[in-house]
């Protein structure tokens, strides 16, 4: 039988550790445990922390899941909440870092708010972030969410939602749920006709930025994609 928390030593708990040592001394496991508090059916939190994250292959994997995914015995309707909330909460912080930043010199923070929002297992999602001329967010908008084939999707669906935001920009991005954020043919000939688009109308195209797995991503401009 797998041993419990409360058999450890006071100083190798988890939430003794993180009360003494801060969040970041703990590992993903140990933190998932602290919000479940209680493990189940002769396994402890920690065991049942560890086995969530190698069914959906760490903490990318639990944004987005289907609740009824997380349910089991001894993670109920009351954890499965806690760990939803959580993960809302940290989708809103990376949110709430976005406005007052200028998303052009940070497109790291602008990756990691849109994996937390929109990173999804199996499925392509396409949208954009609509920014207005001094590069404030001005809306948001997801254009798009399929299968593993190539969204089927317009510049002008993109154009008109950044027209009736009243944006001067856009910085498109997509994912892709083979892990691998390497653009395709396909992906640079799209973000070129967006560009020349967008000219014409007067909505500039910051970047594109492509998301893979993990904390895999690219951006376009960076990489001269038109």
């Amino acid at each position: 039988m797998a041993g419990l928390i409360c058999d450890l030593d006071t100083a190798e708990r988890p939430r003794e550790r993180i009360l003494s040592n801060g969040g970041a001394a703990l590992a993903d496991s140990e933190l998932l445990a602290i919000l479940l508090r209680t493990g189940g059916a002769g396994r402890s939190a920690l065991d049942m922390a560890r086995e969530l994250l190698r069914e959906r292959s760490g903490l990318a994997g639990l944004v987005g899941v289907d609740p009824n995914r997380l349910r089991r015995p001894g993670i109920g309707p009351a954890k499965t909440a806690t760990l939803l909330a959580a993960i809302e909460l940290g989708r809103r912080l990376a949110r709430s870092e976005l406005p007052d930043q200028e998303l052009l010199s940070r497109p790291d923070a602008v990756a990691r708010y849109l994996r937390l929002r929109y990173a999804r297992q199996g499925q392509e999602v396409l949208g954009a972030l609509f920014l207005d001329a001094k590069t404030r967010l001005v809306g948001e908008s997801e254009v798009f969410r399929g299968t593993l084939q190539r969204a089927a999707v317009s510049p002008r669906q993109l154009l008109k939602k950044a027209l009736l935001c009243d944006a001067a920009r856009m910085l498109v991005f997509h994912t892709h749920p083979s892990g691998d954020p390497s653009p395709s043919v396909e992906d640079l000939a799209f973000t070129r006709r967006l560009a020349e688009a967008g000219r014409v109308v007067g909505v500039e195209l910051l970047d594109h930025l492509i998301l893979g797995g993990g904390e895999r991503w690219i951006s376009l401009k960076a990489r001269g994609g038109w």
